[in-house]
């Protein structure tokens, strides 16, 4: 645990088919981030097409992520990064989540 992500925000281009899909579909990755924790996929795809929920529903997934991890972070940084930046933050995730040694992130209920 590094306490810094492996790969950096404006790094989204290092995987271009996930760049492709968060951008045309952002509610995939974000589904698909929850589920990698232990959340409910469906639900949170859904919590992210909603407006001024997705900020919310983002931070807490990326919290979480951070938690597992030991990323040093705050859940304002995560809100304030799911407002401005959301499909750089998403890929982020995906990307921190895609390297995790399996086992390593621990689910949630």
């Amino acid at each position: 645990m590094s306490g810094e992500w492996s790969n950096g925000l404006c790094n989204c281009f290092r995987d271009c088919g996930l760049c492709i899909v968060t951008y045309l579909l952002p509610f995939y990755t974000a589904g698909k981030n929850a589920e990698a924790v232990g959340e409910g996929c469906c639900l949170y795809a859904l919590l992210y097409m909603i407006p001024l929920v997705q900020f919310f529903s983002g931070a807490k997934i990326r919290g979480m992520i951070r938690e597992s991890r030991g990323i040093i972070g705050s859940r304002t940084n995560d809100m304030l990064l799911h407002l401005f930046c959301p499909f750089c933050a998403l890929i982020q995730e995906a990307q921190e989540l895609k390297c995790a040694p399996s086992g390593a992130l621990i689910a949630r209920n």
